[in-house]
C-alpha cells in the first residue's frame, strides 16, 4: 500500500508499482488512514511518506514505527523530501528486517527504485546513499575511526542494503575481497561472535548509531 499526501506523487507511485508487477491494495493521504488500511489489508509492503497531515512533521515515521511494532511482517519503505537520518536510525533501531529509507528523487530512477522495493519486501534494507553519506561524519571516540577508507566504503554499501555481490560490482572488486573487508570490519567493531547475517546487522546498527 501507499501512504502519500501528494495526490500526483501517489498516483505516479501506483502506476510505477503496478507496471512493475506489484499489486497496490490501498492508498492513504494521512497517517491515521495508513494505519487503518494496514489493519484492513495487511499488505506485504507499505510505502510511506515521512511527513504527513495534519502536522507535516513526523506523522509518517510514527505510523511506520507503530506498524513495525504491531505487524512486524509488514515491510516499510519510507520516502522523504530531505535527508533526515535520525528517522532512518530510529526505524533501524527497532528491527532491521524489511526497512527502507529513500529520498523522493530516487523514484525518478524507476529501475533503482523498484530494486529497492523488492529488496525491502524480501526482508532486506535499502538506505539512500545521501543518508549514508551524512552518517559518515566522524564522532569523537567513534569505533568507526578504526576502519580504513575502503572498509568505510564497504560498510556504507552494507547500510544501503547491498549484498556482497552488489558491493563488489559497485566498488569493482572481487567478492572475496569484499568478504575480507567485511570480516575486518566486524573484528574492528568488536562485535560479538554470532552468525554472519546477524553480525552484518550489528555492524550497520553501529554505523547508524543505533547499536552500542
Amino acid at each position: 500500500m501507499i501512504a502519500e499526501d501528494s495526490v500526483l506523487l501517489r498516483v505516479g507511485l501506483v502506476k510505477v508499482l503496478e507496471m512493475a508487477g506489484f499489486e497496490v491494495v490501498a492508498e492513504a493521504g494521512e497517517a491515521d488512514g495508513l494505519l487503518a488500511a494496514v489493519d484492513a489489508h495487511r499488505p506485504d509492503l507499505a510505502v510511506v511518506d515521512v511527513r504527513m497531515p495534519p502536522g507535516f512533521t513526523d506523522e509518517g515515521v510514527r505510523a511506520a514505527l507503530a506498524i513495525r511494532q504491531q505487524r512486524p511482517d509488514t515491510a516499510v519503505l519510507m520516502l522523504s523530501q530531505y535527508v533526515e537520518e535520525r528517522y532512518a536510525a530510529e526505524l533501524l533501531a527497532t528491527n532491521t528486517s524489511g526497512i527502507g529509507y529513500l529520498l523522493k528523487q530516487r523514484v525518478a530512477d524507476v529501475e533503482e527504485f523498484i530494486e529497492a522495493l523488492r529488496r525491502v519486501a524480501a526482508g532486506g534494507t535499502a538506505l539512500d546513499p545521501q543518508v549514508v553519506a551524512q552518517l559518515l561524519v566522524r564522532r569523537p571516540s567513534d569505533p568507526l575511526d578504526r576502519l580504513t577508507e575502503r572498509e568505510r566504503d564497504v560498510l556504507a554499501l552494507m547500510a544501503e542494503g547491498r549484498s556482497n555481490a552488489g558491493i563488489a560490482a559497485r566498488l569493482v572488486v572481487s567478492e572475496s575481497a569484499v568478504a575480507k573487508h567485511i570480516n575486518s570490519i566486524l573484528a574492528k567493531l568488536d562485535l560479538p561472535k554470532a552468525d554472519a547475517d546477524h553480525r552484518r546487522v550489528l555492524a550497520v546498527l553501529r554505523f547508524l548509531g543505533g547499536g552500542r
